[in-house]
């Protein structure tokens, strides 16, 4: 394990579990990569063992960074009335929670995108000053129009793009389905910003469509979340801010170097949510690739690393794979750095106990997928009326939150089925499932917990 540390960036470090024994024959070899990062202001949601709270940085500290808030104005916030209040309010309460000197804006989003302030294409540098005037213009917002998200990313993306910062950031709410542009418009629009800016993006009651919001995140290496009463606006909203405020470094890579010979079956992050990381592979030189990960502050994340070896004797190892995590230069200029590495190994053995024990982190987090997959297709074959499909699927979603200690996700099903014996996944759906809480369990599903130490 390798480590690297400069002032203004957090020290990483990277940890690999594995079982390297591998059966005469065996190709499989999988390994769980912690990565973990100290010296930002936040904990990303998962405490390090053993750390203390990081301090809030004061005006003028922590890294040059810049916000976009992009709140959604169309005809729906206006049912009911209080929904537009409370996104206001929360707007200003994520604004209250910005770091002096960080740029930011906020965009008013129907069919169209308007920059309602600073306004004419600017930032604003965040002082009592500037923060005082946004929530002014918030007060100005009103309903009415329709709902073309990719128009408020694009404008997003133009405003962060004309900043010279280190953290460009952008939160998205809204309330209703993106009828206003076809599905590959934001997909476009997606394409074209993933990498440029991460974005959180929240839905707000139950109009929205789960899947997205969900994919607004993901691309853009984001949040999602839902907030089924706009009551709750306000506090997320504080909490998604103080989290992007202590993000101290953009665009970390996880770089895969494999010898020749060897294949790679998938690279995903499975904690502190699971997100596939395959199919966005660069080409980073003769047989490796970077896999984006975002921006880090204080925060620990897994990923779950699986490669093909060439068969090879008893008594034989290789090298499976190396896994560096890869700062580029800002400038472009300059050979990137490495912050932290770690290596995967495989080891052919005749000792059938050592091959064919399951490492525990490997086991759980493939529980944890498995876990995130099949609540999305039983909720899927619920909508499509195959119940006895969503009855197997949930109920198999149900043992493994169960046999995980993934107690968030229980109590989330629990609302959408009910539980006979935890342990089987013997499950009855409920006759009436609430629209909040079938959306909450699906918006939250890839939501996973770390391994029992």
């Amino acid at each position: 394990m390798a480590n690297f540390s400069k002032s203004n960036v957090p020290q990483f470090s990277v940890e690999v579990y594995q079982n390297e024994f591998l059966p005469e024959g065996g190709r499989e070899v999988n390994a769980i990569v912690t990565v973990t990062s100290t010296g930002g202001g936040t904990t990303g949601g998962i405490p390090l063992a053993g750390s203390t709270p990081s301090p809030v940085f004061g005006p003028g500290q922590g890294p040059d960074a810049a916000v976009v808030l992009m709140v959604d104005c169309s005809g729906s916030m206006d049912y009911p009335p209080t929904k537009m209040r409370n996104a206001r309010d929360a707007t200003a309460a994520a604004i209250d929670a910005l770091r002096e000197g960080t740029r930011f804006a906020v965009v008013a989003g129907t069919h169209v995108a308007k920059d309602v302030y600073p306004g004419n294409g600017r930032l604003a540098v965040a002082d009592q000053q500037t923060k005082a005037q946004a929530k002014d213009a918030l007060r100005k917002l009103s309903a009415g129009g329709g709902t073309a998200i990719g128009t408020w990313l694009r404008l997003a993306d133009r405003l962060l793009g004309a900043a010279e910062v280190d953290i460009r950031h952008g939160i998205l709410l809204t309330d209703g389905r993106n009828e206003h542009e076809a599905p590959e418009d934001l997909r476009a629009a997606l394409d074209s910003c993933a990498g440029r800016f991460t974005c959180d993006a929240r839905g707000v009651g139950t109009d929205w469509e789960v899947k997205e919001v969900t994919g607004i995140a993901a691309a853009l290496l984001g949040t999602a979340d839902i907030v089924a009463d706009p009551a709750g606006l306000a506090a997320d909203f504080t909490s998604m801010m103080e989290n992007a405020m202590g993000k101290e470094v953009a665009d970390v890579a996880l770089r895969l170097w494999t010898p020749v010979g060897v294949e790679i079956r998938f690279v995903k992050q499975v904690a502190p949510t699971v997100a596939d990381l395959t199919g966005r592979r660069t080409e980073a030189g003769p047989r490796a690739g970077d896999y984006p990960t975002g921006s880090w502050g204080d925060e620990s994340r897994d990923y779950h690393v699986c490669v093909l070896v060439p068969e090879a004797g008893i008594g034989q190892e290789m090298l499976a794979a190396r896994v560096s995590l890869i700062l580029p230069d800002p400038s472009g200029a300059g050979a990137p750095q490495t912050l932290s590495q770690g290596l995967v190994r495989a080891v052919w053995t005749d000792d059938m106990v050592a091959s064919t024990s399951i490492n525990p982190q490997v086991a759980h987090y493939t529980g944890q997928a498995e876990m995130a997959q099949v609540i999305q297709q039983g909720l899927d074959a619920r909508k499509s009326g195959d119940f006895d499909g969503a009855t197997a699927k949930l109920g198999r979603a149900v043992q493994l939150a169960s046999a995980s200690g993934n107690q968030d996700t229980a109590k989330l099903l629990s609302k959408v089925v009910d539980v006979v014996d935890a342990a089987t996944g013997t499950v009855r759906l409920k006759a009436k499932v609430a629209e909040a809480d079938e959306m909450t369990l699906e918006t939250r599903s890839t939501k996973t917990v770390r391994v029992k130490k």
